[in-house]
């Protein structure tokens, strides 16, 4: 049925639940999955520049790396587990955006991303990546929800 998921992910362990989830899935499916992590654009006043020296780098290009570095983690991970797998970095202050585009440009078929559960005025104030990709996108979204504690 799906042949490409896009799985976004940013660290966290709900994002990181929702990948293992989502690799057993594509296994299933017998499916490819790209992994993508969104990163802000750096936004530096002049006179922060000018404090950064020549020889080191700006750190966009640090964050870069980082994020290559956790994504060439989880695409080992995907690998072991024989999932044809591919990573990508966007550069965008807003996720949402990065993953309805990388999820065009992919030619994915399915998005899959962790919710982390905010509720009330918590949700109200921060939003929610993943409704704003509900919102955005024609293509179906596999939201996998954190777990919450039970009441005793």
């Amino acid at each position: 049925m799906y042949r490409h998921l896009l799985v976004a992910v940013d660290g966290s362990l709900t994002s990181e639940s929702a990948f293992k989830q989502a690799l057993v899935f594509a296994k299933e499916m017998g499916a490819s999955i790209t992994i993508l992590r969104a990163i802000p654009e750096d936004h530096l006043l002049v006179y922060q520049a000018e404090m950064l020296g020549a020889h080191q780098a700006p750190p966009t290009d640090q964050a870069r790396k980082n994020a290559a570095a956790y994504l060439d983690g989880l695409e080992m991970e995907a690998r072991h587990a024989l999932v044809p797998c591919s990573t990508a970095v966007a550069v965008n202050d807003h996720p949402h955006e990065a993953i309805v585009e990388a999820s065009l440009q992919h030619h994915c078929d399915l998005i899959v991303m962790g919710s982390h559960g905010r509720h009330g005025m918590t949700g109200f104030l921060l939003g929610s990546e993943t409704q704003r990709v509900l919102a955005r996108t024609k293509l179906p979204v596999l939201v996998f929800r954190q777990d919450r504690p039970k009441a005793a």
